[in-house]
């Protein structure tokens, strides 16, 4: 799957909000054991654009993306990651590798915020440094 700039035509409001919201989907997705196409599926009101890329993205690339944050997690399993955290790196990896309208640095600043957010201080410093590994191998560029 890739995304071409501009492709869901979002506002870096909205896109704050998507975010968001395909956190929400991915926990409520993992909590369930099921996909979020499933979730996504079943709402009566289909999420935002960019909020179902970003998480039915996510499934479709599962397996690449838990690769990628398994390479760069020291000392941590996916496993033994919080949830919360787990799915923020899973979304923010899926925006490094396929998103390339959002600059890194964008993907990152969103990704801790909501790791700060929704899990601990500690989270967002850890999703910070795990990313900045993922964007040097995904973006070396960016």
């Amino acid at each position: 799957m890739s995304t071409s700039p501009g492709r869901s035509g979002a506002t870096s409001h909205g896109r704050r909000e998507a975010r968001e919201r395909a956190l929400e989907l991915l926990y409520e997705a993992e909590t369930k054991g099921t996909t979020c196409t499933a979730i996504v599926d079943a709402l009566p009101v289909a999420p935002d654009p960019y909020a179902t890329e970003l998480a039915t993205g996510v499934d479709d690339d599962l397996a690449a993306i838990d690769a990628m944050i398994s390479d760069h997690a020291k000392g941590w399993t996916l496993e033994r990651m919080p949830a919360v955290d787990r799915a923020v790196l899973r979304m923010a990896t899926f925006e490094l590798m396929h998103c390339t309208d959002v600059p890194v640095a964008v993907a990152i600043s969103e990704a801790v915020e909501l790791a700060q957010q929704f899990s601990t201080e500690e989270s967002g410093r850890y999703v910070n440094g795990l990313l900045s590994a993922v964007a040097q191998q995904t973006r070396p560029d960016g």
